[in-house]
């Protein structure tokens, strides 16, 4: 099965959107840990990603507050569990990465939380940036700590 891709020219940089055609699997940034680019056997093709730019946009106009769309999230049982607890975080808020080990029933496993959070495939989709350090501190984000203040930023300013 083909990996298509397709390079979004967001408000916060270019975004590298990919998937099999039906969901998404992928978006990388343009700078910092997740900044990711396509490879060479992947199949350039903006058409597959229609309703993920359109909520895309609408998202960084504050228009949209939960994304709806097919995904197809590769990872361990835990990281799923730890993404899936990601989308329960409404919009403009933050949780600790205690707090969201609390929720998962893994008090002690706040570390194991913040890796898996960090090796979320769909950041910004799947909201990793809603999650802080303890005492307010933004933490790491994969997509460097300036990009994760914008998007908290912005989701702040349609609270």
């Amino acid at each position: 099965m083909s990996t298509f891709y397709h390079y979004y020219k967001s408000p916060f940089g270019t975004l590298l959107l990919a998937g099999d055609g039906t969901r998404l699997s992928l978006l990388g940034f343009p700078a910092g840990a997740m900044a990711r680019q396509h490879s060479d056997d992947w199949v350039k093709d903006s058409k597959p990603f229609k309703e993920a730019i359109s909520q895309l946009e609408s998202y960084f106009v504050g228009e949209l507050k939960e994304f709806k769309l097919e995904l197809d999230l590769y990872g361990t049982d835990f990281q799923r569990s730890v993404w899936s607890a990601l989308t329960l975080i409404p919009y403009g808020e933050t949780w600790s990465y205690g707090q969201l080990a609390k929720h998962l029933g893994k008090p002690k496993a706040s570390r194991a939380v913040g890796a898996a959070n960090g090796a979320n495939p769909l950041p910004i989709i799947v909201p990793c940036h809603r999650v802080i350090a303890a005492g307010g501190k933004l933490g790491g984000f994969g997509g460097g700590l300036q990009m994760k203040n914008s998007l908290l930023t912005l989701e702040s300013k349609f609270i």
